[in-house]
């Protein structure tokens, strides 16, 4: 499973994503992160099902990255949260 995330040296590289991890003990706040994984159309359909739910912008969503499965992508996305 872990190496479906590893870089396909065979696909074009595209812009790196950087999401550093995040977290302020003193206001209870921390980023996490959200990741969709599948064919492009797939994860395109996600991303604007929960823009329809209000759930985040399109484009909050990084560029669709190729995973090492030829006919898959993921985009992540990064939401600050309050923690209780």
């Amino acid at each position: 499973m872990v190496q479906s995330f590893l870089t396909d040296t065979s696909q074009p590289k595209s812009a790196p994503v950087q999401i550093r991890a995040f977290s302020d003990r003193h206001s209870g706040r921390e980023f996490v992160k959200v990741i969709v994984v599948g064919s492009p159309k797939g994860v395109v359909k996600i991303i604007h099902t929960l823009y329809r739910l209000g759930f985040a912008n399109v484009t909050e969503w990084s560029p669709p990255t190729p995973t090492a499965n030829s006919e898959e992508v993921m985009s992540v996305m990064r939401r600050c949260v309050l923690l209780d």
